[in-house]
């Protein structure tokens, strides 16, 4: 499958959910419909608590991700915290909290419409601290050094160069800098049927590296200390065929 392809077809199905008004078919993970299930039950079910849903803008909870990276992330008063397609921004507009009037949040989108949608839900609840940036995870729109700790939710594994990702993480962090991310990886080898599918792409699914290569990517890129704060098997619209196989696991990594 050719690069540009794949990337095109998930900047389109991405750019179709943020343009959606109303989310009663919300996406579980990346973008696999769920119809009937309201967006705030999927954040729940993928690791979000109820308070935490409660105390961001509604606007910005699309039922995406496969985790709740803010919640293990350490967040400081004062840093500044990059986000990794930050969508909707409900990452963005949690960590805002932790980081306070002192810090700043900046999120990065390569959809133009996902962008566009968490401006104006910042600009209308009044957030100082947030900015969303449009952008390529594997290109970031950031500065060398300029960032206290990267996170990001089920997002990397839809890029086709995941090491590009993690040296560009890499470069934007401070030294002594850190990333928490959650997102998919495989155990074992997926059906060719499966990663050749664009709406599998889309889905978080066919991009989804196993396991180990998924940790040597991040530790190619220049990282250490790397560990897996937590892992369980991803289950939300997984087909029979790929039960057990998909795993939802979280990743911390500091910059040397």
């Amino acid at each position: 499958m050719e690069d540009e392809k794949v990337k095109e077809h998930v900047k389109k199905r991405y750019g179709e959910i943020a343009q959606q008004e109303c989310l009663s078919c919300s996406s579980s993970c990346c973008s696999s419909p769920s119809c009937g299930t309201p967006p705030q039950y999927v954040a729940w079910k993928i690791g979000y608590s109820p308070d935490e849903i409660n105390d961001v803008p509604g606007e910005s909870v699309l039922g995406l991700g496969c985790g709740n990276p803010v919640a293990l992330a350490s967040i400081v008063e004062g840093e500044t915290i990059l986000d990794l397609g930050s969508g909707g921004g409900i990452d963005v507009f949690l960590a805002s909290k932790k980081v306070g009037s002192k810090g700043k949040v900046i999120g990065v989108d390569m959809t133009e419409q996902m962008v566009n949608r968490a401006k104006i839900t910042a600009i209308k609840h009044d957030y100082k601290n947030v900015e969303f940036r449009l952008g390529e995870i594997e290109k970031l729109p950031v500065d060398d050094e300029t960032i206290d700790a990267i996170i990001s939710n089920c997002v990397i594994n839809l890029a086709t160069d995941k090491l590009a990702v993690f040296k560009e993480a890499y470069r934007v962090l401070k030294p002594e800098g850190r990333i928490m991310v959650s997102d998919l990886v495989t155990q074992g080898t997926l059906p060719d049927e499966i990663i050749k599918n664009f709406d599998a792409w889309a889905g978080c699914i066919a991009g989804a590296l196993e396991q180990n290569d998924y940790l040597d990517k991040i530790s190619q890129a220049g990282f250490k200390k790397i560990k897996v704060v937590s892992q369980k098997p991803y289950t939300i619209d997984i087909s029979p065929e790929l039960r057990g196989k998909i795993v939802s696991i979280q990743v911390e990594a500091y910059k040397s």
